[in-house]
């Protein structure tokens, strides 16, 4: 059954070089994709037009799992033999569609100040200020959403690779694709995979690029994902030979500014980061690690939406920009722009997201392909 997964990916380019010269960093696109040129301010590039149609758009066929991850991860869930599992499968995958941005402590200070002012304008002559302290905080619980980090122990990391292998991986070599499509030259070397989790982006750049990619760094920060990524490239055991070879596994970021990339992933990852301070200096990081290319993935929600138009942005007007990287950068894809989203802009703001189909993972159990479609026919109705 064929179905597809709604993404927002980001893509921006650090120093492509093309012979002896170097293409214009901020209008590059229109050089690289003929028939495709910036837009200015007073541009509506959107118009009326549906979203199949949209300028930044190149199409991908339906996207199938290598045959060796598949096998491996049936195997790994058959061998754990994990009890309601379609159950944990649903529930992990509405909950991290559901997902919203932790909220920052300023907004939480402005509401409290809100609500206070709400309850002083009709005042209780028994109304103390231990009792007005703790009537903001109990409508503080129950008006704001209640963010937590997700801690990823080996059953948790089984069950989101149930929910999210076959999606995430048709994501990312959606991005892939639109690199390869526009600089077939382009073949890079070494990878960095920030809050790899499954491996995904390791199989899809294997894919795409493994003649040659020689080195592939995965970094997250559970050791029960690493251990479930290095397994499903030994084909589900821990002695077997990897399918995917040069891949290294670490829980920290390297920490030597000397050391980049020349492509550099976040998929799904920046949504995990308890703040907006997190997000933003992670972003500092991937930028500097990267001599190319830096993607980024996220749900396509509001939240991952508005999420990546921050990290655009701060790479964009070079918010971060420092003599160890002066660099500035611009969109790659899949935007043929750098302005606003204009679905920001609009009267009801609405989420820009791409889709791109797949083949899901024919698991044992038949919830779970229908579990898939309905996911897509709900954030699809965002455009």
């Amino acid at each position: 059954m064929a179905t597809a997964l709604e993404l927002k990916y980001l893509q921006t380019l650090g120093r492509w070089r093309r012979g002896l010269g170097v293409l214009p960093q901020s209008r590059a696109l229109a050089a690289l994709v003929p028939g495709v040129s910036q837009v200015d301010n007073k541009s509506d590039f959107l118009g009326k037009r549906p979203h199949r149609r949209h300028p930044g758009i190149l199409q991908l066929p339906r996207v199938r799992l290598p045959q060796a991850l598949a096998d491996a991860a049936q195997l790994l869930l058959l061998e754990r033999s994990m009890p309601n599992v379609e159950k944990q499968v649903q529930a992990l995958t509405n909950y991290l569609w559901s997902r919203h941005l932790p909220i920052e402590p300023e907004e939480l200070q402005r509401r409290a100040v809100h609500l206070e002012k709400k309850f002083l304008e009709n005042p209780d002559s028994s109304q103390t200020e231990e009792k007005l302290c703790g009537a903001v905080l109990h409508a503080l619980r129950r008006t704001t959403y209640h963010w937590r980090e997700l801690s990823y122990n080996e059953g948790l990391s089984l069950v989101y690779m149930a929910a999210r292998l076959d999606g995430g991986f048709a994501a990312v070599s959606r991005a892939f694709h639109e690199i390869r499509a526009r600089i077939p030259e382009f073949q890079p070397q070494t990878l960095m995979d920030f809050g790899s989790g499954t491996g995904s982006v390791t199989w899809a750049a294997h894919s795409t690029w493994g003649q040659s990619l020689r080195e592939y760094m995965c970094v997250d920060s559970s050791a029960a994902m690493l251990d479930l990524a290095e397994k499903l490239l030994k084909g589900g055991s821990e002695s077997g030979k990897p399918y995917v070879p040069g891949v290294f596994f670490r829980q920290f970021l390297p920490v030597s500014p000397k050391v980049q990339f020349d492509v550099v992933v976040s998929a799904f990852s920046l949504s995990e980061l308890p703040s907006k301070a997190d997000r933003t200096e992670v972003v500092q990081t991937l930028w500097r690690k990267t001599s190319h290319f830096l993607i980024l993935v996220e749900n396509g929600t509001k939240a991952g939406h508005c999420l990546l138009m921050d990290a655009r942005d701060l790479v964009l007007k070079g918010k971060e920009k420092s003599p160890l990287d002066p660099r500035p950068g611009f969109v790659f894809a899949p935007c043929p722009h750098e302005l606003p989203c204009p679905q920001l802009t609009a009267s009801t703001p609405l989420a820009c997201s791409f889709s791109q189909a797949y083949h899901p993972i024919p698991f044992s159990w038949s919830l779970y392909p229908y579990l898939r479609t309905r996911s897509q026919r709900r954030k699809s109705s965002q455009w």
